[in-house]
């Protein structure tokens, strides 16, 4: 079958390598993809939000099915205009309804599922324009720090921790009456800080049953030691080494389980991927986030470790025979270590030509693209985050040293990668 792949980023190199091994794919079209998913089929101009753009493109092009990559598209109702379209009802789409997606799109909406289903998550209160006073009489009592997310998308950005009172009511303030989020920022979920180790928990669902993925941690800060300012991901590791038999018992009965019967009692429509942002505090795992797709780095990691066909679990995941399937996993540790351009998080340059793309890579190390583009035939930088090396190892030291050789193979201007993926394993 034809296939559209929706997005441009790490994620969706990833997923492009992994989808074009299947015998079920046919051709691969990538919306709008990057320098590096053109390696794997035909990238296609198209915005991930125009939705008619996407529905005349697929009905052109003989898709079967549609896999979507980032959160904005679902948040958006983008599986809700197949659903209602007579002319797209056949074509199989991978992501949750766009009031499922609230599980990403609203931390409110979030919080509230976890309650009702019981699933161990920090406790919280939500607050907006109109219980504003009671909000910061509320971050007055509050024990510090204090974690203030912004209900919205707000591309990673919205979460703030604050170690002072004044520091706290000072951000409320801006988020709720400034607009500091924009309109994700008009309702505030106020947070108890929890302290312990964060990993990634990913599933496949029907909205019934799912199958569980390789799970993942990835290093948020740009710098080493876990410092500086917040990332989209600097790098991840699969697998975890503290995610043991035991912990990972608690995670399946604690929380994807009452998770899934929870969508299922509920009724949601959710055919997709489950990201569970968790935290280890003590030997108990608790749910910072959901999100309605899978991570970016952390799919270069469980996209590489995952040994089933990726097709077949996404047909699966439609036609309700997901639970009949036996994922495989590769026992080797991947790690991935991606390098940004000078600057980012924050402001940095863009288009600048990138060397050394045609070195050979060891046979255990993937490239794959994040931010980059082609103009003249030449591969340049085109995003904060530029690409990154995964490779396998026997330990996860062994595999960040094979990235990390990988990468002194290839440079750009203001090239930087952290050498400490992985540090504390």
């Amino acid at each position: 079958m034809n296939i559209l792949l929706l997005g441009s980023g790490g994620r969706e190199h990833a997923l492009a390598w992994k989808l074009v091994q299947s015998a079920h794919c046919d051709q691969l079209f990538i919306a709008p993809g990057n320098a590096g998913t053109a390696q794997c089929g035909t990238n296609v101009a198209l915005s991930a939000t125009d939705f008619p753009a996407v529905k005349d493109f697929v009905l052109k092009n003989g898709i079967g099915l549609v896999l979507v990559g980032p959160e904005e598209p679902l948040v958006k109702g983008i599986t809700d205009f197949f659903r209602k379209d007579e002319s797209l009802k056949q074509v199989v789409i991978i992501g949750p309804s766009q009031y499922a997606a609230q599980l990403e799109g609203s931390k409110a909406f979030a919080k509230q599922f976890m309650q009702r289903h019981n699933i161990p998550t920090a406790a919280y209160r939500e607050f907006d324009a109109s219980n504003f006073n009671d909000g910061v009489e509320y971050l007055k009592q509050h024990a510090l720090p204090v974690v203030l997310k912004a209900d919205g998308l707000a591309a990673g950005k919205g979460v703030l921790i604050c170690q002072t009172t004044e520091e706290a009511v000072s951000e409320f303030e801006q988020m709720i009456q400034q607009s500091k989020f924009g309109e994700a920022s008009k309702k505030v979920v106020v947070e108890a800080f929890l302290s312990g180790i964060e990993l990634s928990v990913f599933v496949l669902t029907d909205g019934k049953s799912y199958a569980l993925l390789p799970e993942a941690k990835d290093y948020k800060r740009i710098g080493e030691g876990d410092t500086g300012l917040n990332t989209g991901g600097m790098g991840a590791v699969s697998p975890v080494p503290f995610a043991d038999q035991s912990f990972m018992k608690k995670v399946v009965e604690q929380i994807i389980d009452p998770t899934v019967k929870g969508l299922e009692k509920e009724n949601f429509d959710y055919k997709g991927f489950v990201f569970f942002g968790l935290i280890k505090v003590g030997n108990d795992p608790y749910v910072i986030e959901y999100n309605c797709r899978m991570g970016d780095p952390e799919t270069e990691v469980v996209m590489p470790r995952l040994a089933s066909d990726l097709v077949e679990m996404l047909l699966a995941a439609d036609n309700g025979t997901l639970a009949q399937l036996k994922v495989e996993q590769d026992p080797r540790v991947a790690c991935t270590v991606m390098a940004v351009s000078g600057g980012y998080p924050g402001d940095y340059k863009k288009g600048l030509p990138i060397n050394g793309l045609d070195n050979t890579l060891p046979a255990d190390s993937l490239l794959f693209h994040a931010g980059t583009g082609i103009r003249n035939g030449i591969t340049e930088t085109a995003g904060g985050r530029v690409l990154c090396v995964t490779s396998y190892g026997n330990s996860i030291k062994e595999a960040v040293g094979k990235s990390r050789k990988a990468l002194e193979q290839i440079s750009y201007e203001g090239m930087y990668y952290r050498n400490d993926i992985g540090y504390e394993f």
